[in-house]
């Protein structure tokens, strides 16, 4: 039997986290283009340890506890003093992060304007579903867009 030949397609990072923010109950998200690079962009995004805390104000300090290429294990304390244990995937262009109790991702694509930026962060408690209409908004992940771009260097002309 002969094999069909199909196409084969791939999703960039920021439809790939676009897809897991619709699928999430309660998930905020937002996207935005940047005028920067790829490169610009990413070296910012991808510094947990040093940017995520400027990016999330909720978040004090990141720490990467452990590597193993593309899988990371960090540990987050909060402004009130909370901590939680992440495991993270991290690749170019693609970082998504989960908690007991968070769910979080920041993607990057380029695009022939700079660079494509998405954010999404949502909590893991039973019963999100019944309350996602209600708590499902964009403001926080256009906060942390939005930190993000005035993190970065003012983009060439």
């Amino acid at each position: 039997m002969n094999q069909p030949d199909w196409p084969v397609t791939g999703l960039d990072p920021v439809r790939r986290l676009r897809i897991m923010a619709a699928s999430i109950p309660g998930a905020s998200y937002a996207e935005q283009t940047l005028a920067n690079t790829l490169a610009e962009v990413w070296a910012v995004a991808s510094d947990l340890e040093a940017e995520f805390p400027m990016l999330l104000t909720d978040v004090r300090t990141m720490r990467i506890t452990r590597s193993d290429g593309e899988n990371l294990e960090a540990v987050a304390i909060g402004r009130l003093g909370q901590r939680a244990r992440f495991d993270i995937v991290m690749r170019p262009g693609w970082c998504w992060m989960q908690s007991r109790f968070l769910h979080g991702g920041i993607a990057a694509s380029p695009t022939p304007e700079g660079t494509r930026v998405a954010f999404t962060g949502a909590l893991r408690l039973p019963g999100m579903r019944l309350v996602d209409p209600v708590i499902r908004r964009t403001a926080l992940s256009r906060r942390v867009l939005t930190r993000l771009q005035s993190r970065l260097p003012p983009p060439a002309s």
